[in-house]
């Protein structure tokens, strides 16, 4: 594979990589707007984080004229920000669920199902 081959082949996945992540942002944007969940607004940041971060080395590095050390770093800087707001958007799920009707009333039916006898 030459220079241009890697060349387009790195541009090619970047878009893709860009309209697909964008996609899941908007996707979480309107899931947020429908529901109101803090979780889904997380959700929709970290995506939109780790989709910008995808790009945004190689943008700086050629635009911006940074080095390309420094684009590479800031990427992974703002990709891992994006994975921790992702991590985030998780937690507060998995505590919004703990609240939710549903499992109030698993806890009631296996309280019923003890009472029972039922394991």
């Amino acid at each position: 594979m030459n220079v241009n081959d890697a060349t387009v082949l790195l541009v090619v996945t970047k878009t893709v990589t860009l309209i697909l992540g964008a996609l899941i942002t908007f996707l979480a944007y309107r899931a947020f707007r429908r529901q109101r969940a803090p979780a889904l607004r997380a959700l929709m940041v970290g995506f939109g984080l780790v989709t910008v971060g995808s790009a945004l080395g190689g943008t700086l590095y050629h635009i911006a004229d940074v080095g390309f050390a420094l684009g590479v770093g800031i990427e992974s800087l703002v990709t891992a920000a994006g994975f921790g707001v992702l991590v985030y958007s998780l937690y507060l799920s998995v505590d919004d669920a703990e609240d939710s009707p549903a499992a109030a009333s698993r806890t009631v039916s296996e309280r019923e199902g003890h009472r029972r006898g039922v394991n």
